[in-house]
């Protein structure tokens, strides 16, 4: 296995625990605080930056990872794990679905396929 697909399935883990945990994790350990959430720029219009950046992240490590050998697979993957994860936040208590995290999630996964596609495109010319 390579070490793209390794990192990419402990991101992918790390990911999923963060999203199913009735809290956050993240605002525990950095404030000590399971309802406060840490922002790491401010959000964009209706999107949010935090889950953008992770989700740019996720989907280009996996585009990485699966592209040539599994190339529908990863895609489908990642679109709806976008959607899923953030749906998820309907029956997790003390989570809210959000629009907002939900259209970051997918832009991230977007834009990191638009990114590795231009990044194929000029590599093969």
């Amino acid at each position: 296995m390579q070490k793209t697909k390794i990192l990419f399935n402990i991101i992918n883990t790390i990911f999923i625990v963060l999203y199913v945990y009735p809290g956050s994790i993240l605002g525990f350990l950095i404030y000590e605080d399971f309802q406060k959430q840490p922002q790491i720029t401010q959000d964009f219009l209706l999107i949010s930056s935090n889950h953008l950046y992770s989700f740019f992240v996720l989907s280009l490590v996996g585009l990485i990872s699966y592209y040539k050998s599994n190339k529908i697979l990863i895609l489908n993957y990642l679109i709806l794990s976008s959607i899923i994860l953030e749906v998820l936040h309907l029956v997790i208590p003390n989570r809210s679905f959000q629009y907002s995290d939900l259209f970051g999630n997918i832009v991230g996964v977007l834009m990191s396929i638009f990114l590795f596609n231009i990044f194929n495109f000029w590599r093969k010319r």
